[in-house]
């Protein structure tokens, strides 16, 4: 019995010493409700709730929880957040709600010391530098600012260095100084001129990401790094069909280099593909789809899919020169037409919606555009996704008269969406008599200079 006693104790005490805790106080949160989530990219997953019997004090137990080293997120007061990482070890933090990176008080945890410490420093550093770098590049360098700039910048970089490369990297294996590895700054010599620096972030900006480590996709990293990269790439002045061609060769330099890494590079394409599809960059997700995920085969989760499947089957199975289904739908008035067996050389297939403002738009000078070629040998053929006729019938009577109007009004999930794997509006098909795809215009301008 006596032994049996020591087995036990031993036990406990083993089980005890390898018990972890994740010990949050907010100091002005009059919160008794936390939420702990999991972080990768701009994705959550919620792994649990905690109520506390004091506001503004989460505890998270995780004895007998499998949680993986990685960054989470504990969000409360409603839309309050505050990521941290946990790498196997406790965390205790003290912060204040109206500053909580700047109040942060890191308890027990080195990788947490690290992590807010590089936050702030970061942040100061991006400021600081490039107004300086500003100031180092236009001012005349015989002035005595000049050189009060520029040392003061040598410092900034130097101090910034010393972190990023020694203070950081006691422990170069730890998840934390791997996150700053990557995370950091590019640092630019302060003799490049100014009009050079924009190539020069371009060329080295993603110098220090190490595309290869799978683990740092449990956090904020890649996706950071990413958006601002596409920063350099940004310009507000340019019209939005030239700023898609900016943002490709981002994507390129982007996804040429996570390619080292499967599990990476799919990390990132999904990321930028549920970037682009939010601001609406259409041919830039065409881009990436085309070019990264059909030519190499990316399986995307399900939270990226949904409509983005149906962009890649249509990449896929409806290229140019390939042969497009048959449309047999009704008209305006009920009577079956088949597209098929329409009698034009050429067919031009529109698909629309009137819920859609950038088809409103289009739809009537594209009206106009048939109305002056009447002599060519060319058909529109207009297949409303509606459900209402009467948004239908009423929206074609002074957009859509020069058109062959068709719908089933079964909107998205109609037999000609489906088969033509719509996934926006308007998508437009220039197809041959023997229905073979032609091309597949954008624009109306594309439109017009497929019949100049």
């Amino acid at each position: 019995m006596g032994l049996l006693k020591a087995i036990l104790l031993l036990f406990t005490t083993a089980s005890l010493a390898s018990a972890q805790q994740i010990i949050i106080n907010i100091s002005g949160s009059n919160t008794n409700k936390f939420f702990f989530y999991s972080v990768s990219g701009e994705k959550t997953a919620l792994i649990d709730s905690s109520s506390s019997v004091n506001p503004g004090q989460f505890s998270y137990d995780l004895t007998g929880n499998s949680i993986k080293t990685g960054m989470y997120r504990l969000v409360f007061d409603g839309n309050k957040r505050l990521d941290f990482i946990f790498d196997q070890k406790d965390v205790n933090l003290s912060t204040g709600i109206n500053d909580m990176i700047g109040n942060m008080q890191v308890n027990e945890s080195e990788s947490n010391r690290l992590f807010f410490d590089f936050i702030k420093l970061n942040k100061a550093y991006k400021s600081k530098s490039e107004l300086l770098q500003l100031i180092v590049s236009r001012y005349p360098k015989d002035d005595k600012f000049y050189t009060q700039a520029a040392e003061r910048l040598a410092e900034l970089q130097k101090e910034y260095r010393q972190f990023v490369t020694i203070t950081s990297q006691a422990d170069p294996k730890s998840f934390a100084a791997r996150y700053i590895r990557s995370a950091q700054q590019a640092i630019m010599d302060i003799s490049i001129p100014q009009q050079g620096q924009l190539n020069y972030l371009k060329s080295h900006g993603l110098d220090n990401i190490d595309f290869n480590d799978t683990q740092l996709t449990e956090s904020d990293v890649f996706s950071n790094k990413s958006i601002e990269y596409l920063m350099y790439y940004s310009n507000p002045q340019l019209p939005k069909e030239l700023l898609e061609k900016e943002f490709c060769k981002a994507v390129d330099s982007l996804l040429e280099r996570a390619r080292v890494n499967q599990f990476v590079y799919q990390h990132t394409t999904e990321y930028l593909i549920s970037g682009f599809r939010q601001f609406g960059f259409e041919v830039v997700l065409d881009y990436i789809v085309e070019n990264y995920v059909i030519k190499d085969d990316i399986c995307l989760d399900e939270q990226t899919g949904g409509m983005i499947k149906r962009r890649i089957d249509q990449a896929r199975i409806l290229k140019t020169g390939n042969t497009a289904p048959d449309i047999n739908l009704p008209d305006p008035q009920g009577k079956q037409i088949s597209v098929n067996n329409s009698k034009p050389v050429k067919k031009l297939i529109v698909f629309y919606s009137t819920q859609c403002p950038h088809c409103k738009d289009m739809l009537p000078e594209l009206n106009k555009f048939v109305s002056s070629r009447k002599g060519m040998d060319f058909e529109v053929f207009a297949v409303s996704l509606d459900t209402k006729k009467s948004d239908w019938t009423d929206f074609i009577k002074n957009n859509c008269n020069n058109f062959t109007n068709l719908s089933d009004l079964n909107g998205w999930d109609g037999k000609a969406s489906n088969d033509y794997y719509i996934y926006a509006t308007p998508s437009m098909f220039l197809l041959d008599q023997n229905f073979k795809i032609l091309a597949k215009p954008v624009t109306l301008k594309e439109v017009q200079d497929l019949f100049p």
